[in-house]
């Protein structure tokens, strides 16, 4: 079998994470420099051999600049220290028609944690230009407070300024190299 490596398509793929704001909204915001390197058995990602993840911590962005120097700062991600977001993926698993579970192991701040993903795997096409790409929806949650993200304030009225889950939704389409 044949070893076929997978890259990140950027301009068809988009990392998102959201997290409740005093329990009563919700404020998403982005990853804008992230890459997903893949490698598997010809064409079948359950035989992956390698899944990686990163996604550089300076380019989160939620459209409020005061807010995403406040992700960036040492209350939360301390990108001077941490740059990256990492995941590695240890296992493919099919669990229904196009449905699998990614579990491995996430890195934030220097803390690694087991973590395992919802993927819906949409197909593998030929695009117009004859490139090969495969698409996933991956989508999970994760509590920042078990990665050392444990800043915490509270209004005059008893209510959590930012929830401890985030959800996690991504677009990623790969392109066949």
């Amino acid at each position: 079998m044949a070893t076929t490596r997978w890259v990140t398509d950027p301009m068809h793929s988009e990392v998102q994470f959201k997290v409740k704001h005093l329990m009563i909204t919700t404020v998403t915001g982005y990853f804008g420099h992230f890459n997903v390197e893949v490698e598997t058995e010809d064409d079948d990602f359950t035989k992956a051999s390698k899944i990686l993840f990163t996604a550089d911590v300076d380019s989160i962005s939620t459209n409020n600049e005061q807010r995403d120097t406040h992700l960036k700062s040492a209350d939360f991600f301390d990108a001077a220290s941490h740059g990256q977001v990492k995941y590695e993926g240890k296992n493919f698993e099919k669990v229904g028609e196009n449905e699998y579970k990614l579990h491995g192991d996430l890195t934030i701040r220097g803390t690694t944690k087991p973590v395992t993903v919802n993927v819906e795997f949409g197909g593998i096409v030929v695009d117009p230009y004859g490139q090969t790409k495969a698409g996933f929806t991956v989508t999970g949650k994760i509590n920042r407070k078990d990665y050392g993200l444990m800043w915490d304030a509270v209004t005059e009225a008893g209510s959590v300024v930012v929830s401890d889950e985030i959800k996690l939704n991504c677009e990623i389409q790969l392109v066949k190299q």
